[in-house]
């Protein structure tokens, strides 16, 4: 039996800086090796950091996975409102440090630290320089992303918000592809050059994040996320508001047309790096949406509302169109992205029951398999060391495990029923249904373009005859890289035949949202 005492511990903040202290461990072992004259670990010492490195990274991204399911039997799917709350005074004057988690959050919470084992894993044997530095900025990203859908206070967001662009522009810039990319007249390396448009796109966005919630600070008097969620901020004023959190949630979707920079990014990140920014970074767009954007403007995003339809509907088949005549795996599946992130926007700014839960469903899908064919890609990139469609064909022959887990991830991606992605497809247009039938109608045009794109790919790569001599010898997956894609099918498969576990999940805070959403309509003369 849980005692209250035992409930009330500071569990989230437990969770969320569990990987810092892995991260600590790194660098005391660093500090304690042997260095030559000029300060470099060398030789033996080199290795024995690396390999300690690997493991306490792992040890601990398991054991932040663990506290995560401690926090989850902990929190009741049944409540609406925060749960596991913590609250210490921060700065003063209104900002707290402040911490809960409710059934929008929660979940994701849980993918989180789901995700970031494999990735350490995933990077066992492809990372060998720096090996020390990548696992701790791993582990700094892991901290700062739990941070953000745990966070209560506004600013506090805003810290581990904007904080996790840092570890990720490391990761693409430091351990990212080799290559040289022109630029202005400038000759850098492509990593260099996408790290840096991911960093610019995110923060610039921000900015104007930061500008609106200081202003919010100033009417309200306080940054506490639930006061603000009940303040009546004045239909006027609320534009702004939206027009600026906008700014930086849809550049961090990224909904078209601030969408450029995830190719960029996807293609030169190491498979980890495209895995995490795939599976979760992504889904911080939504989730600003649903904390911020909804219960704080509710007028303005019933305004906006078309403007958000229009411009999914675009992500879902302009970019759909653009994955099919890409030429690089790594790129065809990052515009793949940004095409289903077009439903969680549109499912979400329906402000129905059907689209909200069809959003939040399709995000939490959306980690599951496109973490999953990053993973397939960095399978056979780390075989051949290309990623371009054309240098592969009749895998089938030599790799028949690795042709069946990537036609079942490629299914799951296109939304066949059966697989998690049909659900969070199906519930979002529905929604969109209720709200104007051609949005649907669009939406659903858009998974036949995903079938196009996604069965081009499989055929281009898998089918036709093995003619390749670089092919012929190419080894089948691995035990570690067959649990780590099983896993994830496992969980695909769950999702998809028995949705209702995470959508019981999600419903009571999706009910609460919805309730206050229609009420400040009403009251604001809204429809």
């Amino acid at each position: 039996m849980i005692t209250e005492s035992f409930a009330n511990q500071p569990w989230l903040s437990m969770l969320t800086f569990a990987p810092l202290v892995g991260a600590l461990f790194i660098v005391a072992a660093q500090l304690m090796a042997r260095k030559s004259d000029d300060g470099v670990i060398v030789g033996r010492d080199l290795e024995n950091v690396e390999r300690n490195a690997r493991i306490i990274a792992l040890v601990f991204t398991i054991g932040t996975f663990v506290i995560s399911l401690g926090v989850y039997a902990l929190y009741d799917p049944t409540i609406a409102g925060y749960q596991l709350v913590e609250k210490v005074s921060w700065i003063g004057s209104g900002i707290s440090y402040k911490m809960g988690v409710d059934g929008i959050s929660i979940l994701f919470v849980l993918l989180t630290t789901f995700f970031m084992p494999i990735c350490i894993w995933a990077s066992w044997d492809s990372i060998k320089n720096r090996v020390a530095e990548y696992m701790i900025a791993f582990l700094i990203l892991e901290t700062l992303m739990i941070g953000v859908f745990c966070a209560l206070d506004l600013f506090l967001f805003y810290f581990f918000f904007e904080g996790s662009l840092i570890p990720m522009f490391l990761i693409i810039g430091v351990w990212g592809s080799k290559g040289t990319k022109e630029f202005a007249g400038v000759s850098m390396p492509s990593r260099i050059y996408a790290s840096l448009k991911f960093f610019l796109y995110t923060l610039l966005g921000s900015l104007l994040l930061l500008v609106a919630m200081a202003w919010m600070y100033g009417q309200a008097g306080t940054t506490d996320i639930p006061s603000l969620q009940n303040f009546d901020f004045a239909a006027g004023a609320q534009k702004w508001l939206w027009l600026a959190f906008f700014a930086s949630f849809a550049v961090k979707m990224p909904m078209w047309p601030v969408h450029t920079w995830l190719p960029d990014a996807h293609v030169q990140a190491p498979t980890a790096g495209s895995v995490v920014l795939a599976a979760i970074l992504l889904k911080m767009g939504g989730y600003g949406f649903l904390r911020f954007s909804l219960p704080m403007f509710p007028i303005a995003s019933f305004d906006f509302a078309p403007l958000v339809y229009a411009l999914s509907i675009i992500a879902i088949i302009y970019t759909s169109l653009v994955a099919l005549a890409q030429e690089d795996i790594k790129k065809l599946i990052a515009y793949s992205s940004v095409a289903h992130m077009g439903f969680v926007t549109m499912g979400i700014f329906t402000g129905t029951k059907q689209g909200i839960e069809g959003g939040l469903f399709q995000m939490l899908s959306h980690g599951f398999i496109s973490g999953a064919l990053f993973l397939c890609v960095g399978v056979v990139y780390d075989r051949m060391h290309t990623r371009e469609i054309a240098a592969y064909g009749g895998l089938v022959h030599r790799m028949p495990i690795y042709a069946f887990l990537f036609l079942f991830f490629t299914m799951g991606n296109v939304g066949l029923p059966g697989t998690s992605g049909f659900v969070g497809e199906i519930l979002a247009m529905t929604g969109a249904f209720k709200v104007n039938s051609w949005i649907a109608f669009f939406a659903a045009f858009g998974v036949i373009l995903s079938a196009a794109y996604a069965l081009r790919l499989y055929r281009q790569v898998i089918f036709g005859e093995l003619t390749k001599e670089a092919l012929m010898n190419i080894a089948d997956v691995n035990r570690r890289e067959l649990i780590m894609l099983g896993v994830l099918m496992a969980f695909t498969l769950y999702l998809g035949f028995n949705p209702g576990p995470a959508l019981s999940v999600f419903s009571p805070a999706v009910d609460l949202l919805i309730e206050n959403y229609d009420a400040a309509l009403a009251a604001g003369g809204g429809n």
